[in-house]
């Protein structure tokens, strides 16, 4: 009877869960048809990019599954080239006479994606067509980008929450302990310090001395980028956000930040008043990309950008993660194809697995030896992610990019205790040889960590032994500034870890010019999956329906991620631990 009522309710549940999915799938179907319609643009119109309301990625992915929450609602996501791209369009587009920045609080993009974006609108200003910026509340990243604009307006109860940046790192010692978990380290180089949220309570001297130098160089950057905007001397933008001033919309009309206090229909009216027949015609930045611009002849030559963005790992990748397996055919695919002149690597990495990352290397040396290979760094590209750029026949970064980390760690949990003192589960054990039983289920021996600690400094040597043929330095030189230190695109261009300053345009600028191809066309790689094979590989793949939910659609706590991430992956490690955000 148990039986009978069990298999009757699970029933039920599968039923339900499967009308869930079902209407999740004829949501997301109607999301993408929606989409695809044309866009047909209308004279004196004005493109708008709202940030607030879209996510920056490095790609947009042609699965319309993964912008669902459990809500049925969508949550779009653009690719920073395909803004670039809509920008491009835009500057000579006849039918588009200005740009309408209208940022929420927050926008949903990296300080090196912003950068990139606001060097395109300057670009775009220089055709003589107007940017105009609008917001209730702008925030320091939504400042940044706005600061492009001829006008600036503020709602009249506003402020502009400039106060510099912060770095804050979560450090776990102290729940590992209460979980009775050990974290075995084995490190090389001073500044590596991607152990420490497992091995401190706060930072160290030398992290914190590399943070405050990290952020000191983002914050010049960044304030001296406005200063020039707005003519407002730097040494005043830094009084102003040390002293948080801005904490009015007077004073910030005072100040100079803005030029006049508006409601958001006030804004509309002037938009309207630029065009001719002084009617608002708007068009989105995302339904921009439908707009069709005039055919060229399709060039056979093409410039393939193979996309690595996410934790490094072996086996398969998605657009969040880097797989050596999927990254490596990717090579493969472009290095194969007769008509792909030049291959543009654009990395958005923290790092991962140093043998992943080792994987990757390889193939790209293999490609050099045919065509040119260009790296194109966005907000990350540090550890394994410059691993896998080391090698490229130039790298590009922006000066907000965070890069180097040349610096490797084991890791290996000790898990004993927790499954006897917490779980109540011992573990017998019979071995054929003396260490078989090496792994997470007990403490290693001293024999053990020293052949860890052989391995970590061997996959050192060869680090920055790729480094130093790549770049063209000697090891010592490359150790001086190696060791796990992390750099800014910035300082990394003085000290030789990166060529030019720049974002993937100047990457594909490159690329072209070293395979002397002038006409050629974009191809995008790894191939993405059809969405809804995708997706039925997904669910084949799960034990259960509330893990594919769990997983798919994002109910996923923030504060396990990081923990998840370095105890699942290899022993061996190429990574940083932190991440610094434009609020």
């Amino acid at each position: 009877m148990k039986g009978f009522l069990k298999n009757i309710l699970a029933t039920i549940i599968g039923i339900v869960s499967g009308v869930f999915i079902i209407m999740l799938l004829f949501i997301g179907l109607i999301g993408v048809l929606s989409n695809e319609e044309e866009v047909k643009v209308k004279e004196n119109s004005i493109l708008k990019i709202d940030l607030g309301k879209l996510s920056v990625v490095e790609r947009s992915s042609n699965n319309p599954f993964t912008q669902l929450n459990l809500s049925g609602e969508i949550n779009e996501t653009i690719g920073i080239k395909e803004i670039l791209d809509n920008i491009e369009k835009a500057k000579n587009d006849i039918n588009i006479t200005a740009i309408y920045i209208n940022t929420s609080f927050i926008i949903n993009a990296g300080i090196s994606q912003t950068e990139e974006i606001r060097n395109k609108l300057l670009e775009f200003k220089k055709t003589g067509k107007k940017i105009i910026a609008y917001s209730e509340v702008y925030s320091q990243n939504a400042y940044y980008l706005a600061s492009v604009a001829n006008k600036i307006y503020l709602n009249p109860e506003g402020v502009i929450d400039l106060k510099g940046l912060s770095a804050s790192i979560m450090f776990y010692k102290g729940l590992f302990e209460k979980l009775d978990i050990e974290i075995q380290i084995i490190r090389h180089g001073k500044f590596k310090s991607a152990v420490e949220p497992f091995t401190l309570k706060k930072m160290s001297p030398s992290n914190r001395k590399q943070l405050e130098l990290l952020l000191s160089s983002f914050t010049n950057n960044i304030m001296d980028s406005i200063a020039s905007q707005r003519e407002i001397p730097l040494s005043e933008i830094e009084m102003h956000a040390n002293l948080l001033m801005l904490e009015d919309a007077e004073t910030c009309l005072e100040l100079n930040y803005v030029d006049s206090l508006l409601y958001e229909d006030q804004v509309k009216n002037i938009l309207a008043d630029m065009s001719e027949l002084h009617e608002l015609n708007i068009v989105s930045i995302k339904k921009y990309s439908s707009v069709k611009t005039i055919k060229k002849d399709i060039s056979r030559n093409k410039i393939a950008i193979i996309y690595a963005s996410g934790s490094i790992n072996s086996g398969e990748g998605n657009e969040e993660m880097i797989g050596s397996e999927t990254t490596v055919k990717a090579i493969k695919k472009a290095s194969d194809d007769k008509n792909v002149k030049a291959i543009v690597l654009r990395i958005n990495s923290p790092g991962g697995s140093a043998l992943a990352s080792d994987v990757i290397l390889r193939e790209i040396l293999l490609v050099k030896e045919k065509k040119p290979l260009v790296v194109s760094m966005g907000d990350y590209a540090a550890s394994g992610g410059y691993y896998i750029a080391c090698a490229a026949d130039s790298i590009v970064a922006n000066p907000t990019t965070l890069t180097g980390s040349i610096g490797v760690f084991g890791i290996i949990p000790n898990l004993e205790k927790f499954y006897d003192n917490k779980l109540g589960i011992t573990i017998d054990t019979v071995n054929s040889h003396k260490y078989a039983d090496m792994g997470i289920n007990r403490k290693l021996s001293q024999l053990e960590i020293k052949r860890m600690q052989n391995s970590v400094k061997n996959v050192y040597n060869t680090f920055i032994s790729h480094v130093s043929k790549g770049r063209k330095m000697s090891k010592e030189a490359v150790d001086e500034i190696g060791q796990g230190r992390v750099w800014t695109g910035y300082d990394a261009k003085k000290i030789g870890l990166i060529d030019t300053y720049g974002g993937i345009e100047k990457a594909i600028e490159i690329a072209s010019a070293l395979a002397e191809v002038e006409d050629y066309r974009i191809i995008s790689l790894p191939t993405q999956k059809d969405p809804f094979t995708d997706l039925a590989l997904k669910l084949g793949e799960r034990n259960n329906i509330a893990d594919f939910l769990f997983k798919e659609f994002g109910i996923k706590s923030k504060l396990i991620k990081p923990i998840e991430e370095i105890l699942t992956s290899d022993q061996i490690q190429a990574r940083i631990p932190f991440t610094i955000e434009l609020e």
